[in-house]
């Protein structure tokens, strides 16, 4: 009978640094990780030799940070997709890319099983295994959190001092952080209670708000087809763009976010985020939208934006719904082009200037000057066919009524 191989979606933290000796034992299996590089802060030197210490056969570490970018972070933003309208989304975008690349691997080294690390009660369990089972339904998915014996993140710190895996995380550090380009999500520990507001060190990309610059900062920000090209007059790649903003942003306060969240599985749970570049760029195309999308299509896409929200969160990156609104997405970007100032002052964003050539604002029609060309006479028989209908109702009820009374007098 062969033997089990195992590749294992590997972050180096408390659960995943705990699995992968977990699995080699219960299993009897080979294990091989996989670390993707979302182009997270956190140091990824040693992350190999780590891994070959708890029991790893081998060991895969590849850096998405552009694929991340461009073919996940990006069309979001050209969606203006934000879940519950405040949060954008830098984990949940990151694990379709993370599962692709886990079934890539599991096919190249013949594996019959992947494991992740996510709990039974969060999203991610559902986004990473319903994304292997679309690309992969073959291959046995498996989640250690949801059926080992330990009970609490202070059981799994005692069983890797146990078995020699060295983990950041301690009994008096109990954060659990989830870090990539787009943004970091910060739980557990004191997080857990609603009422707490989050301690200076729960924070790792931003400075308090009120101990940011007492000058405001101007940014300017152009974009192509709804894309982020350049800022402050240099066009950069995607990466050193958002990397760029993460560091303007984080040094005014900008992008920290405590909300209590509706997760996939039923339960609400209390998240703090922080998305510096996200929040920004976001904040900067809703603007470029504002100038250069025709009203019903504005108007419409708002409700598309909502359920695509809804779709990446939910772990449905890979169906077909999705690719179908990607294209009325695309379609709308088409004329999103242009230059967008904002000004960052102590936490907040705030517009400073927009212009685009395929600007729809036309100061002619706009002004209330004497180069107004709005023709104020069209309005009278624009305002009687508009509310006709609303008057025709009203006419027909007050007619009744009247007729009630009568007949009751």
């Amino acid at each position: 009978m062969n033997k089990n191989k195992i590749v294992v979606a590997y972050s180096g933290g408390l659960d995943t640094s705990v699995m992968v000796k977990w699995l080699k034992d219960n299993y009897d299996a080979e294990i091989i990780t996989f670390t993707g590089n979302l182009g997270q802060t956190k140091e990824l030197v040693g992350l190999e030799e780590k891994a070959l210490n708890s029991g790893a056969s081998k060991v895969y570490i590849k850096d998405l940070t552009k694929e991340f970018l461009e073919e996940y972070a990006f069309p979001a933003l050209k969606a203006g997709a934000m879940y519950e309208e405040a949060y954008p989304m830098a984990c949940s975008l990151g694990r379709p890319l993370l599962a692709k690349t886990l079934v890539e691997i599991a096919r190249k080294e013949g594996a019959n099983m992947v494991a992740h690390g996510c709990t039974g009660k969060g999203n991610d369990q559902v986004r990473f295994e319903v994304s292997v089972g679309a690309l992969a339904p073959d291959l046995k998915n498996l989640a250690p959190l949801r059926t080992w014996e330990f009970k609490s993140r202070d059981e799994e710190i005692d069983y890797a001092k146990a078995h020699n895996i060295p983990v950041a995380v301690t009994k008096d550090n109990p954060y659990s952080i989830d870090d990539n380009i787009w943004g970091t999500a910060i739980e557990c520990g004191v997080l857990e209670d609603p009422m707490v507001e989050p301690p200076a060190d729960a924070y790792l990309h931003t400075v308090a708000p009120e101990n940011a610059h007492d000058e405001s900062e101007l940014v300017m920000i152009e974009f192509e087809k709804g894309i982020p090209v350049a800022v402050n007059g240099k066009e950069m790649d995607s990466v050193s763009l958002v990397r760029l903003l993460n560091d303007i942003g984080g040094r005014n306060g900008i992008g920290r976010i405590d909300m209590i969240e509706n997760r996939l599985v039923g339960i609400k749970s209390r998240e703090v985020y922080e998305a510096p570049a996200a929040t920004i760029l976001h904040f900067a195309h809703k603007e470029l939208e504002r100038i250069t999308l025709e009203k019903s299509v504005a108007h419409y896409k708002v409700k598309i934006a909502q359920e695509y929200s809804d779709l990446i969160y939910n772990g449905l990156w890979f169906t077909p719904l999705r690719e179908a609104l990607q294209a009325f997405i695309d379609k709308t970007q088409e004329h999103v082009t242009g230059l967008v100032k904002v000004r960052l002052y102590k936490g907040t964003v705030r517009i400073s200037g927009r212009t685009s050539p395929y600007s729809l604002y036309d100061p002619a029609l706009a002004t209330y000057t004497a180069e107004d060309q709005f023709d104020h006479t069209a309005s009278e028989g624009f305002i009687k066919i508009y509310g006709l209908p609303f008057k025709t109702y009203n006419r027909v009820k007050q007619k009744v009524a009247s007729e009630k009374k009568k007949a009751v007098a």
